[in-house]
């Protein structure tokens, strides 16, 4: 489409599932994009390889998040492909998955899921202010779990949650310099990564019966929302939560 032509972006947690088709919609739409990996390099190579074949920009680059020095090697990499150019545009998507109901947690997992998933984006963002352009985008992935009741997630709720009101308090902070905020909330979205979850007997029905446009998402339905809000038509909008679920659990289904 072109929309982004001349832009830069980086995604973090890019080599595969909704991070990768992220990565690709922004190439899509004229970005050159940084592809961040933690420990997956040969998918986010595939990554990179298939944006370039579709006529896109795309460079890779490492960092093992919630980790010491994450941010500084995020950085140094993501500074070094862009040879001294602004950041456009930031998508914070890299996350740890759920660690289970209260009863079973322990302060090691919450620590690591916090880590990532709160910590890390937070000092990606204060890192990414000095390089991030007037006018750029700020847009971190967050989760229904923020709005319903799941006692299986209850710290990745948490932290999806404190994203949501980093979103809030940055969009008031950022917005004279013309930079939106924006967190963007996925529900139950099938990727290559997580294909195997939805073949449980009986739940990709039980969830798409409760969702209001009656199936899973798709990894390319959440890299749309986000490529809309990086887009010049999204720029009278910030310090909002984009629900990308399809309308899950909005309410019974008659």
């Amino acid at each position: 489409m072109g929309r982004l032509i001349g832009r830069t972006a980086v995604v973090t947690g890019a080599s595969r599932g909704i991070g990768r088709a992220i990565a690709r919609r922004l190439a899509a739409d004229g970005a050159e994009v940084a592809v961040h990996y933690g420990s997956g390099e040969a998918a986010a190579r595939e990554t990179v390889a298939g944006i370039e074949r579709a006529g896109g920009r795309a460079f890779a680059v490492h960092a093992e998040l919630g980790t010491d020095g994450d941010v500084d090697t995020l950085f140094a990499g993501l500074e070094r492909g862009l040879a001294g150019r602004p950041l456009d545009i930031l998508v914070n998507n890299a996350a740890a998955a759920p660690t289970g109901p209260v009863e079973t947690d322990t302060p090691e997992r919450f620590d690591r899921l916090f880590a990532v998933n709160v910590r890390a984006p937070y000092f990606i963002v204060q890192r990414a202010l000095p390089l991030l352009r007037d006018g750029g985008r700020i847009i971190s992935l967050t989760s229904v779990a923020t709005r319903v009741a799941n006692p299986g997630q209850t710290a990745f709720a948490m932290g999806k949650g404190a994203l949501e009101t980093m979103t809030l308090t940055l969009a008031g902070a950022l917005g004279t310099r013309g930079i939106t905020v924006h967190a963007i909330a996925p529900g139950a979205t099938r990727t290559e990564d997580n294909a195997a979850v939805f073949e449980q007997p009986g739940l990709a029905e039980f969830i798409t019966g409760q969702t209001a446009l009656d199936r899973l998402g798709r990894a390319e339905d959440v890299a749309d929302a986000v490529a809309f809000l990086a887009s010049d038509d999204a720029r009278w909008i910030t310090g909002q939560v984009l629900d990308a679920s399809g309308g899950l659990h909005l309410g019974l289904r008659v």
